[in-house]
C-alpha cells in the first residue's frame, strides 16, 4: 500500500478542524488535548473503506457476517496491508476503533451474567482512506491518504475548501435539566466494597477494580460534550467517535498499550487524589499520594500483573519497570503511574498480544481471571465499553491504545459513564465511594456545575 503524506498550509485550531470533520460518516477523532510526552499528536479518520466489528459474538466486515473470530480477521487485515511508515508521524495508514471490556472477557472465558444494556458492538475498527494528523507541539497539520493521486488531490481540495469556512461550534447546554441515576446506592456500593475485601481476606484475590455505572439523560450534543471536556479536563488519550446510532466521548488519562519499533509499553494508574482548591492544598494532596503506602502497594500489585502479562509475549529478560510511582496531574485529579516496557517476540502477532494482555490489569485486578469472575458477580451490570481500550492500529505494526475511563457512550440521549477504583484490604468503603464521585467530576462539572459532586457527597 502506498500512502501519500502532505503538510497542509492550514492555520486552524483543532476545534475548528474537528467541527468540520465530525460531519463525515463514521468520523473518528483521537485527541491529545493535554500536550506533553504522551500527547503530542491528534488523529482524524475520514472516508472509511473497511468497517470491522463484533456484535453479539458475530464478526461483520462491511456489514456482512463472516465466520472468522474478530481478532483473527483484524490481525489478517493488519498483516495483509503491512507497510512501512517512513514519516515522523505516529500513524499514516491503519484503523481507529475500540475493544470493549466485554470483548476481552471471552479471552479469559468469563461468562457474563448481566444482560446487555447499551446496544453497541463489542469491538469495532474503521480503516480510513484519509487521515488528518495534527502535530500539537509544532501546530502543523498533515494529510495522509492511501488513495491514488487524482483522488488524493481531489480530497485535499475538498477538505481545504471546507476548512477555509468552518462553522462555529454549536451545542446545547443543559446544566440544570440533566437527570442522573446510578446503578448502586451509596449504601450498596459500600457494602459491595466490604464483600470485595472479604474475597481479599479469604485469599481469593489481592486487589480488584470495582465500578458503578452513572446514566445521565440529557439533550446535550455529544460533540459539544467532547469540546467542553477537552477544555475543562484535557487529556493525552481523548477521543470522539461517531458511529451513527451511538457516539463515544473520552478524556482518558491512561495509556494501555504503546507498540513501536518492536517495543511495547503500558502505563497502569493506581492511586487518586482530588486537585486542591488552592496551591497549598493541591501540594498537600499530591504529597499525600506520593507518601501513601496503600496506593503504592496497590500499584505495585498491578505492575507485577502487567509484567507477567508482558512476559508472555516479550523476549526473556526484556520486561522492565521504568519511572516507577510517578505523579501525573490532571484537571480534577492526581494519579500515581508506573511505566512497564518490553521487547516483543518476533513471532508474536497482534491478536496473540491482545489475547495475552487484554483487558488491562489496572481495571481488573490480581489474579486477573479470578478478579474478573468476582467483578461479574458483584457489579450490577455489564461494563460494556468502560475499561476497554480506544486507539489506533497502524499498518507499520505500531499502535497506541488507552484505557477507557472518563468516557461516555451516548445513545438515545442517554450518557452512559462508568466510574470506579481499586479495592485492597486497606480500602475504606466510604472513601472508595467518594473516589468514584471525584472521578465523575470531569463530566458532572459540565452537566451541573462545579459544586455538584460536593453536594451529593455531603
Amino acid at each position: 500500500m502506498t500512502t501519500h503524506v502532505r503538510k497542509l498550509e492550514l492555520k486552524k485550531t483543532p476545534e475548528e478542524i474537528y467541527t468540520i470533520c465530525k460531519d463525515y460518516a463514521m468520523c473518528s477523532i483521537l485527541d491529545s488535548s493535554l500536550v506533553g510526552d504522551n500527547g503530542r499528536y491528534s488523529l482524524v479518520g475520514l472516508h472509511p473503506y473497511l468497517i470491522l466489528k463484533e456484535e453479539d459474538g458475530i464478526t461483520y466486515e462491511n456489514g456482512r457476517a463472516i465466520d472468522i473470530p474478530f481478532e483473527e480477521r483484524l490481525n489478517a487485515i493488519l498483516e495483509e496491508n503491512r507497510s512501512d511508515n517512513l514519516s515522523v508521524l505516529p500513524m499514516i495508514a491503519g484503523g481507529i476503533g475500540y475493544f470493549s471490556y466485554d470483548f476481552g472477557c471471552k479471552f479469559e472465558k468469563i461468562s457474563l451474567s448481566h444482560p446487555k444494556e447499551v446496544r453497541i458492538p463489542e469491538a469495532l475498527f474503521c480503516f480510513y482512506d484519509d487521515y488528518l494528523i495534527l502535530d500539537r507541539l509544532k501546530k502543523e497539520v498533515y494529510l495522509a491518504s492511501s488513495k491514488g493521486l487524482p483522488t488524493w488531490e481531489h480530497n485535499i481540495k475538498t477538505l481545504l475548501e471546507k476548512l477555509s469556512h468552518p462553522p462555529k461550534p454549536q451545542g446545547a447546554v443543559h446544566r440544570g435539566a440533566a437527570q442522573q441515576s446510578f446503578n448502586f446506592s451509596r449504601e450498596d456500593y459500600e457494602k459491595t466494597v466490604k464483600k470485595m475485601i472479604d474475597h481479599i481476606v479469604e485469599g481469593d484475590i489481592y486487589i480488584a477494580n470495582l465500578t458503578q455505572q452513572m446514566q445521565v439523560h440529557c439533550e446535550m450534543d455529544a460533540f459539544e460534550l467532547f469540546l467542553r471536556m477537552r477544555k475543562t479536563n484535557p487529556s493525552p488519550f481523548g477521543a470522539y467517535l461517531h458511529y451513527g446510532d451511538f457516539e463515544i466521548v473520552s478524556a482518558s488519562p491512561e495509556r494501555f498499550l504503546l507498540i513501536k519499533d518492536g517495543m511495547i509499553e503500558t502505563k497502569p494508574i493506581k492511586g487518586t487524589r482530588p486537585r486542591g482548591k488552592n496551591t497549598a492544598e493541591d501540594r498537600q494532596l499530591r504529597e499525600e499520594l506520593e507518601q501513601s503506602g496503600k496506593d503504592h502497594s496497590e500499584l505495585l500489585m498491578i505492575v507485577d500483573l502487567e509484567r507477567n502479562d508482558l512476559n508472555r509475549i516479550c523476549e526473556a529478560g526484556s520486561v522492565k519497570v521504568v519511572d516507577p510511582f510517578a505523579i501525573h496531574s490532571f484537571a480534577t485529579v492526581h494519579h500515581l503511574v508506573t511505566t512497564v516496557i518490553g521487547k516483543i517476540k518476533k513471532e508474536c502477532s497482534f491478536d496473540q498480544i491482545l489475547r495475552a494482555v487484554f483487558p488491562g490489569g489496572s481495571i481488573t485486578g490480581a489474579p486477573k481471571i479470578e478478579s474478573m469472575k468476582i467483578i461479574d458477580q458483584l457489579e450490577h451490570s455489564r461494563r460494556g465499553l468502560y475499561t476497554g481500550s480506544i486507539g489506533y492500529l497502524s499498518f507499520d505494526g505500531s499502535c497506541d491504545l488507552n484505557i477507557v475511563i472518563r468516557t461516555a457512550v451516548i445513545q438515545n440521549q442517554k450518557h452512559h459513564i462508568g466510574i470506579g477504583g481499586g479495592i485492597t484490604c486497606e480500602s475504606d468503603p466510604a472513601a472508595e465511594y467518594a473516589e468514584t464521585l471525584q472521578k465523575a467530576k470531569a463530566f458532572s462539572d459540565i452537566y451541573w456545575g462545579r459544586d455538584y459532586c460536593a453536594s451529593i457527597n455531603a
